[in-house]
């Protein structure tokens, strides 16, 4: 049971039989539990689930499975039968407007506002396994989730029509609903009210579809139709549903004539999806207002009502189901067959909500014929008697929810009121019967289907209590408040010694069978029980069945329980009592305790026996139990025993005394002579003194003990010692009570003369000189011994020795002899010759004087002196000065107003006096010890408000104040901002921080809270910091870490204070064991945590990032050995986790080398180029320092560099012409080898060991080019984070994917021509016609098989039908997928046939073309999220690479390539400029004003003007999409120099150089610009000159622009840039046509010279990362696999399982043509597609050569290469191993993970489908397809006529009207 505030249970009397009246029963018995008047106990086990901050709304729980579901606000829960979370969906808050529409955009609702998410209806589809869940947000349409995991959303519309609006978007504006199983599907049938201006459409009641192409749509079922919904204004409380109907339980008003508000029940048929059988009839709960809540309950309806929409006096109504289907029946038959009329004529029911139809006159039998109605019967039919019942129930608070259910007869309701707040969910098990375990839970539980079984002994339901019928059987609270127990028992408890019987009273006891019967149960012991009525009679057992009794007790207590065979029926205690074991826990007063116990012993005397019979033993008196009557001799009174001392009471020690002590009731001993004796407990003994019995009148006597001088060791002034008395052989006396003689000793306690003087004048103590002075007894000291008078004071310590002149101070004096009361000190005292007045309550006798001082001039000194009357003076030693204290500043001068300040006041003679305190202001202010002479440090404490506040200084009664300079209280200070926010754990990394009014701050403190392990705690414990102990010793430094309570640790850096405004601060280091839980900034007594100083980033540690040495072999020991010039490359983990490139500071020996980048996996620096000077030692050491992590990687040796003056010329050119020949020779000898066969693999190794030597040789550069690069992409990727990828959109992407090669806007549609605008509607829904065909799948295939097999259909034509049809069931992806899935098995079954290798190898048919474009849609999201961001860096890096070097305009060659083919072998020389470009200050773009930015640009002065161009555009519009760039040609370059120079630069003008026939393309060295010049972009003069628009640039790439030598040829004239293109005849390019010299020319270009391979292996190895890289995200499943891929692999397998191919290689190969070169080929070939940026050709080219090593790679064939290999095979020969590697990885991870299912894939497909909304495209699409249909459309008639299945569906007939409706197939939309 879920409820807000309480459980109201009401009991109501189930009918047992048709005969009685239904009203009658509902109304006969009302049992109300109040839970607020008298709350029950929670029930055993309880469970709770909290949200807070949160409003729950609804709840929904999963059939058979107990999972709870529950709408809240912004958030659904999804909780487990114990109320855990098991997930949490987040819903809100949503960009928002009741009166906007869904959007997508922000900008189409401006007035949008961030809105909170309020659920208005949460149902469960159990057929379907999901969670509908519709909110207030976007016109209230609804989501499906799953069941199992709230998290995951299977259904959203994303772009929802007014059909799919389903709740309310009005918060407090209802919405009810039900889901209704159907035989094909579940329906949603939704109530609500009016709400919202776009809600007046929606109907207040609707029949949905869960499923289907659109769910939650309306569309061709039940609507509510209402004329004017505001007019009726529905209200709608509740939806409930039984067997056969659903009843909507709502307030409305009437039409315009009835204003006012009723309550009505409406009823709809469940198989009615049309709602023909909609009835409502009034209710009413006779004059209690409107209906609240309803519920249902078996055979009723339960209503609770309240007096007005906001009435707080409510009623429950019960409306029987029979009346109210009875009423509901009659209303419409009336409408049916009378005209709504009844027997009288007054109209009884109508047609309502203002619709057209009326009721009518039907045949009579119509209502039986059509129980749910039907298209003709009239609808909506509004019944106008009210359903009537009187309240069973009246409250003082509103119901807000009513829950109903029956059991054993009884109709239980729970209603819950509106008093609570609904933030706790509880869910407690309604009928938890079983987990009451005893019978107080079960009755006070006060759960009316619970009872107490009392011969089972368990709390059942009644039904499940086999005796309930029988009387006392079954207990239930609501008729029997109390449990069976036991009423009385007698006796009360039995002596253990004797067997007895017991008989106990059991009201209310069960009568059982003749063969049944009782037992008693004590303890372990069973006893046969006789019944007789109530009472019941049992043995006792016998003592040796008892157990023994509990150590120190005299008796033992069972359980006593009346057993039903092995059920506890009621139960009691009983105890067995020992009297003998009485006596020994009273060992004072063994008589006494005996009788006065509580059970019935008795006491003998002369025995000392304490006995349970009536008498002792004969001739013996007895002394009877107290609890005897009638008898005189009884209780403690009449026990021998020793009533008290007679004398003395104090007895001194060392001195004979003689102890009398008075005795009673001595007369039970008459006639006994016996002995008597004293003993005395003394400390570590006990003392025996004989005694005599003095016998007095009566039964009293006397006991004299013999004279003793006792001599204990004393400890202590008194010493109690208890005293008792024996009669003959230890029968020892009671002591009435506790009986003590008190020992003393004078010198205890006195240790001079004062204190003996002062003692107790009746303890006869005096102070006796005789042998050593001491205090001692009278008597005991010899006569002349005795000294009346006291020596001289002794004065041993005065604290303090200073003092103010004004007096007033505490003066402490300590010494001996110093008075034996205060009357001898009162006027004894005196300071320096001036009176000191001692305080009385302060002073201690003989050892203290507390004084406070007169005024006395100043610089006053003298001793101290006490004179007691009647003897010398005492003086001290130490003498004490007057002294004047003098405050002369203080530092700092202001502070925080919070306080925390460190004020140091300075002074003079400050340490006057010993109570000394400071105030600043009125706040105190705590002085730090010690107190120095010229310096007092204080803290100071929070001020209300900022201002000046005066420094007082109190010694004493006496003050200083400094107001010459007053202390400023300041505003406090303010963090805005702190950054970084991430340190690793050593710490040390410099953070700032920035805000106001930091300066004040005296010490700042960057702080972090960790908490750590017992053992590290008890590590650190030593480490807390110690106080200054005096005024000469340094303060102590503030300590790194200190404890804190709760087993934390603080650790804290000091701030630097840089302004005002800025704070720098070091991260504090903290241990790894610790876990930091709070990072703060402690500004004075101002506490700042991190993430509110930094915006609510939180302030995160990682792990110390860990450095490989540079030695991996070596160890740290063996010198690193560095060439001059080289870059440092160091390895390591976690390297820029939390630290930048610039803070890192790495040192070879004395010397820096300069950080140039840091990966998380690399450090990259150059080292200083001349030979540092070791720090310490020999050795060069190289240190990495980030932040205070300082590693040490091992010592660097400089190689020395070739001095080249020691080597000759002539003998460096005879080595190189050597070289040439060995290596000439090596080449001729690798030739002759290769056509040896037995040779090929050592051939192979051998070129892999000269590409590897190759790499070795230029891996130094690579690491520099590398460094640069990075360097490069680091900016970028800050670039990026402003700018983002510029990703294309989703419909750009999909057009160029599907539509290659065309300019975009291929599909827009065409214009209209004259005369054609009629054609348009019938050519619209031709096209949807169309459109709905292409939806049958027979139809859809028949097509495709029908083009495919024309043989003028040709593979061009093939590939765009696919397209098209790509684009025309986009939004219905689903099919698609099913259509290409069938495809493909058919594509299978024939390659099965040939060969199943050759499969997907090419794009042939439709089928192949429609995988293409459905992964490329499908992997769209993927390419942006993951694949797309190493990509885009891959290709920037390319670009980047290209561009450092010289690239040829007209051949296209580049220095820096990775094709061959591109390769400029020649050796240009260039430089390197800087141009500096004016720009607008704007967004971006060539300069207009004067008001230009200076943007450097790097250029070579080798480029043409084209190429300047480019690179400038580049620069200016850095992160701008390149389709909003304008175009180089579209502008001109223009050279400023000076005021007034301007030259507008091109590749072609009268300057240019012609030379035979060759002329030169125009450069930057050709015109002499030089370096530093400025330059600009303007608009070319033939485009009119003007302002050129940023509009969207060409859709085709201009690439380098480079044009074809053919078409360079202008009047014989050539083109060239950098090199001339070779000249050939024409009859040389004839002979070239001859096979043998076409394999010598392929074999001339495939023999690259080995420096030409250096080039291309140094761009491979600078690129070697990004490449590994892009690969890595296309391979890699660390994330999770896109779902289309695993489904799309899993089918491949299900094909090849299907056809039993077993060879993994196919499948391999299906896999890799079907996505890896596919898709994955394409994309890294043409990143155009995805990415809206400028490829070059010579950028294409590198990107071709890595797109065949990634096609190299996913081959299954082993790769071996040579050196006819071509060279992308020989650069990447060393990487394709391992890529093939993880391509199989790829494919096994796959193949293990998880299948993924139907649903989900569907799931994924619909969020897809609508992704691309372009209408007028895909219309476009549509008439493109008909173009081809035109071309074959008698065949695909025929083929439709043909198949049967086809004739059935009329598919050929509908495709001629489509014909006819489109004209001849030509038209202009």
């Amino acid at each position: 049971m879920c409820h807000a505030a309480q459980e109201m249970p009401l009991l109501l009397p189930y009918a047992r039989g048709p005969e009685m009246a239904p009203r009658r029963l509902l109304g006969a018995r009302l049992l109300l539990m109040l839970p607020l008047l008298c709350p029950p106990p929670a029930p055993t086990r309880a469970h709770r689930f909290s949200a807070p901050n949160t409003t729950l709304h609804h709840l929904a729980l999963a059939p058979g499975q107990g999972a709870l579901y529950v709408g809240a606000v912004n958030r659904l829960f999804q909780l487990s039968p114990e109320l855990q979370l098991e997930s949490v969906a987040i819903t809100g808050p949503v960009l928002d407007s009741p009166d906007c529409v869904p959007f997508r955009d922000p900008a189409e609702c401006p007035q949008a506002r961030l809105t909170d998410n309020t659920n208005q209806l949460l149902l469960v589809s159990g057929r379907a396994r999901e969670l509908v869940a519709c909110g207030q947000v976007r016109q209230g349409v609804c989501e499906k989730r799953r069941l199992e995991d709230v998290a995951e959303l299977l259904y959203r519309a994303e772009d929802p029509g007014d059909g799919q609006f389903v709740a309310a978007n009005t918060l407090g504006v209802p919405t009810v609903g039900l889901v209704v199983s159907g035989p094909d599907q579940d329906l949603l049938l939704v109530a609500r009210g009016l709400a919202g201006k776009l809600s007046a459409g929606v109907p207040p009641l609707t029949v949905r579809q869960l499923a289907g192409p659109q769910p939650f749509s309306s569309e061709g079922l039940g609507r509510l139709v209402v004329g004017d919904l505001s007019d009726y204004n529905n209200s709608y409380v509740a939806a409930l549903a039984n067997a056969q109907s659903a009843y909507f339980v709502f307030r409305r008003r009437g039409d315009r004539a009835q204003a006012e508000y009723r309550s009505y029940v409406a009823r709809v048929c469940l198989r009615d999806a049309n709602l023909y059988s909609y009835v409502e009839v009034p209710l009413s709960c006779r004059g209690h207002g409107l209906v609240q809540a309803a519920a249902l309950a078996p055979g009723a309806l339960l209503g609770a009502f309240a007096a007005g929409l906001r009435g707080v006096q409510a009623a429950l109504c019960a409306f029987p189901l029979a009346e109210l289907d009875a009423s509901m029946e009659r209303a419409r038959r009336l409408c049916y067959t009378a005209g709504g009329r009844g027997p009288s004529g007054t109209e009884e029911a109508t047609v309502e909500y203002g619709v057209t139809s009326r009721c009518v006159t039907l045949p009579s039998d119509s209502p039986e014929s059509y129980p749910c109605g039907d298209e003709h019967t009239p609808s909506p039919i509004a019944g106008h008697q009210p359903v009537e019942a009187g309240p069973l129930l009246q409250l003082k608070h509103s119901i807000s929810a009513v829950a109903a259910l029956q059991a054993d007869g009884h109709t239980i309701a729970f209603l819950g009121d509106v008093r609570g707040q609904l933030h706790k969910v509880a869910r407690v098990p309604v009928a938890a019967c079983p987990q009451l375990l005893d019978c107080s839970s079960c009755l006070q539980a006060q759960d009316p289907l619970c009872g107490w079984c009392v011969l089972q002994g368990r709390c059942t339901r009644k039904s499940q209590c086999r005796r309930a019928t029988q009387p006392n059987q079954w207990l239930w609270t609501y008729e029997d408040s109390l449990c069976l127990h036991i009423q009385n028992v007698l006796p009360a408890h039995h002596p253990r010694q004797e067997q007895g019987q017991v008989t106990l009273l059991v009201p209310r006891l069960p009568t059982l069978a003749m063969d049944e019967y009782f037992h008693c149960a004590f303890g372990n012991y069973d006893s046969l029980a006789h019944v007789e009525g109530p009472q019941v009679a049992c043995v006792t057992p016998p003592q040796d069945q008892l157990p023994l009794n509990p150590p120190g007790t005299d008796h033992i207590t069972l359980p006593l329980a009346l057993m039903f065979e092995d059920v506890p029926v009621a139960a009691t205690n009983f105890s067995f009592y020992d009297c003998s074991a009485v006596t020994a826990l009273e060992a004072a007063a063994p008589c006494r305790a005996c009788v006065g116990s509580l059970w019935r012993c008795h006491w003998c005397p002369q025995s000392s026996h304490c006995v349970y019979g009536e008498h002792c033993p004969e001739g013996e008196r007895t002394i009877y139990s107290t609890q005897e009557v009638d008898i005189q001799v009884r209780g403690p009174g009449a026990c021998p025993q020793v009533e008290g001392l007679v004398g003395p009471l104090l007895v001194p020690v060392g001195w004979e005394s003689r102890l009398a002590l008075r005795v009673q009731n001595l007369q039970h001993f008459q006639g006994l002579p016996a002995s008597y004796h004293c003993w005395l407990e003394l400390p570590g003994q006990l003392q025996r003194l004989p005694a005599s019995l003095e016998e007095v009148a009566g039964d009293s006597g006397l006991i004299h003990c013999q004279a003793q001088q006792f001599q204990p060791s004393m400890v202590q002034q008194e010493l109690p010692v208890p005293i008792y008395v024996t009669r003959g052989e230890g029968q020892r006396l009671d002591n009435a009570h506790s009986l003590h003689v008190t020992l003393y000793d004078c010198a205890v306690g006195h240790p001079d003369c004062s204190h003996c003087q002062a003692a107790n004048g009746s303890l006869g103590c005096l102070w006796c000189s005789h042998g050593q002075p001491a205090c001692r007894y009278g008597p005991l000291c010899p006569p002349g011994a005795v000294e009346p008078l006291c020596p001289t004071p002794r004065i041993e310590t005065v604290e303090p020795l200073t003092g103010p002149p004004e007096g007033g101070l505490v003066l402490t004096i300590q010494g001996s002899n110093l008075g034996r009361d205060f009357a001898d000190v009162q006027d004894a005292v005196s300071v320096a010759g001036w009176p000191c007045r001692p305080e009385p309550s302060l002073y201690r006798i003989s050892t203290r004087i507390v004084c406070v001082t007169s005024p006395a001039p100043n610089r006053t000194m003298g001793p101290i002196q006490v004179a007691i009357k009647g003897r010398p003076p005492g003086i001290s030693t130490q003498y004490f000065t007057y002294q004047d204290p003098v405050l002369l500043s203080l530092s700092p001068q202001r502070g925080p107003q919070a306080g925390g300040t460190q004020l140091t006041i300075h002074g003079q003679r400050l340490q006057t006096g010993g109570n000394i305190s400071a105030f600043v202001g009125s706040q105190p202010c705590p002085i730090q010890e010690p107190v120095c002479p010229e310096a007092i440090v204080c803290h100071t404490m929070p001020q209300a408000s900022p201002g000046d506040a005066v420094v007082r200084v109190v010694f004493g009664q006496a003050q200083r104040l400094l107001l010459a300079s007053p202390f400023h209280y300041t505003a406090n200070p303010q963090l805005v901002a702190a950054e970084p926010s991430v340190s690793f754990r050593g710490g040390g990394r410099l953070i700032r921080v920035r805000g106001t009014g930091l300066d004040v701050v005296q010490q700042p403190l960057l702080s972090v809270w960790l908490e750590i392990s017992e053992r590290a705690a008890v590590k650190l414990q030593s480490q807390d910091p110690t106080p200054r102990s005096s005024c000469e010793a340094p303060a102590a430094a503030p300590q790194a870490c200190t404890q804190l309570e709760r087993g934390w640790l603080q650790c804290s850096s000091v701030c630097s204070i840089n302004s005002s405004t800025l704070l720098l601060c070091r991260s504090p280091a903290v241990p790894d064991t610790a876990s930091p839980r709070r990072v703060f900034f402690s500004l004075d007594n101002v506490h700042v945590d991190f993430a509110s100083a930094s915006g609510g980033q939180d302030f995160l540690y990682q792990p110390n990032p860990r450095l490989a040495p540079l030695h991996h072999e070596g160890g740290s020991t063996r010198p690193y050995r560095l060439k001059p010039g080289h870059i440092l490359d160091v390895e390591g983990e976690g390297l820029n986790l939390a630290i930048s490139k610039e803070e890192v500071r790495v040192h070879i020996g004395d010397s820096e080398c300069l950080v140039k980048t840091l990966t998380l996996t690399h450090l990259y620096c150059e080292p200083p180029p001349q030979v540092p000077q070791p720090s310490n030692g020999t050795l060069l050491q190289f240190v990495v320092q980030m932040g205070n992590v300082r590693l040490v990687l091992g010592p660097v040796q400089y190689e020395a560099e070739p001095v080249l003056s020691a080597f000759p010329v002539e003998a460096q050119v005879g080595l190189g012409v050597g070289a040439a020949l060995l290596i000439t020779a090596v080449l001729l000898l690798t030739l002759m080898y290769r056509h040896k066969s037995k040779q090929a693999m050592r051939d192979y190794q051998k070129v892999l060991m000269q590409l590897e030597n190759l790499e070795i040789g230029v891996g130094d550069q690579c690491r520099k080019e590398f460094t640069d690069l990075m360097t490069e992409m680091t900016d970028l990727s800050s670039d990026l984070e402003a700018s983002g990828i510029p990703f294309v959109d989703y419909r750009t992407y999909v057009e160029r994917v599907l539509f290659p090669g065309r300019n975009s806007g291929t599909l827009q549609p065409a214009v209209e021509g004259p005369g054609e605008e009629g054609r348009r509607a019938p050519v619209h829904q031709g096209l949807m016609q169309l459109s709905n065909l292409l939806n049958s799948k027979l139809f859809l295939l028949t097509l495709i098989h029908t083009l495919e097999g024309q043989p003028s259909f040709s593979q061009r034509d093939r590939c765009h039908v696919a397209s098209l049809l790509s684009l025309a069931l986009h939004s219905k992806l689903e099919y698609l997928t099913e259509i290409m899935r069938t495809l493909l098995s058919d594509l299978a079954s024939h390659y099965v046939r040939k060969n199943p290798k050759l499969m997907l190898r090419r794009t042939e048919t439709m089928a192949e073309k429609l995988l293409t474009n459905w992964v490329s849609i499908c992997l769209y999201a993927f390419l942006r999220e993951v694949a797309g961001e190493p990509m885009y860096m891959l290709l920037r890096a390319i670009q980047y690479q290209v561009d450092k070097g010289p690239v040829d305009a007209v051949t296209g060659k580049a220095k820096r390539t990775l094709n061959d083919s591109r390769l400029l072998r020649e050796d240009v020389e260039f430089r390197a400029l800087t141009l500096m470009v004016l720009a607008s200050p704007g967004p971006g773009g060539p300069s207009r004003s004067n008001t230009a930015l200076h943007i450097p640009t790097r250029v070579f002065d080798t480029d043409t003007i084209t190429q300047v161009k480019e690179k400038v555009l580049d620069q200016i519009y850095k992160g701008t999409p390149f389709s909003q760039r304008p175009s180089a040609h579209a502008l001109d370059l223009e050279w400023r120099s000076g005021l007034a120079g301007h030259l507008t630069l091109s590749d072609e003008d009268v300057t240019s150089v012609t030379q035979n026939r060759w002329k030169r393309l125009n450069t930057l060295q050709h015109y002499k610009v030089p370096d530093g010049a400025t330059v600009r972009l303007i608009p070319q003069l033939h485009n009119g000159g003007g302002i050129i628009s940023q509009s969207l640039a060409p859709s085709c790439p201009s690439g380098e622009n480079t044009p074809m030598l053919e078409d360079s040829e202008e009047g014989g004239v050539r083109l060239w840039h950098l090199v001339k293109a070779p000249e050939e005849p024409e009859a040389a390019k004839a002979r070239r046509s001859s096979l043998r010299d076409r394999e010598r020319e392929r074999a001339r270009a495939k023999a690259i010279p080995e420096i030409y391979l250096t080039r291309l292996l140094s761009m491979k190895g600078t690129l070697q990362k990004f490449v590994d890289d892009a690969f890595q995200a296309i391979l890699s499943v660390n994330r999770p696999v896109p779902i289309a891929v695993k489904y799309l692999f899993d089918f491949l397998d299900e094909l090849a399982e299907k056809h039993s191919i077993e060879d993994p290689e196919t499948l391999h190969i299906w896999k890799t043509n079907s996505l890896l070169l596919r898709f994955w080929v394409n994309t890294l070939k043409n990143p155009q597609l995805i990415f809206d940026v400028r490829v070059s050709d010579n950028v294409d080219a590198v990107l071709a050569v890595i797109a065949q090593t990634f096609m190299d790679s996913c081959t299954v064939s082993e790769h071996k290469v040579g050196r006819d290999s071509p060279v992308n095979k020989l650069l990447y020969a060393r990487e394709i191993p391992r890529y093939k590697q993880m391509v199989e990885r790829y494919y096994s991870d796959i193949r293990q993970s998880p299948p993924a299912s139907y649903q989900e894939m569907n799931s994924a497909l619909t969020e897809l489908s609508g992704n691309y909304t372009s209408a007028p495209h895909c219309l476009q699409a549509l008439q493109e397809l008909y173009t081809h249909i035109h071309r074959y459309y008698d065949q695909i008639i025929g083929a439709l006529e043909e198949d049967p299945v086809g004739q059935k569906m009329q598919l050929a007939c509908r495709l001629q009207q489509i014909a006819a409706l489109v004209e001849n197939k030509v038209t202009e939309l």
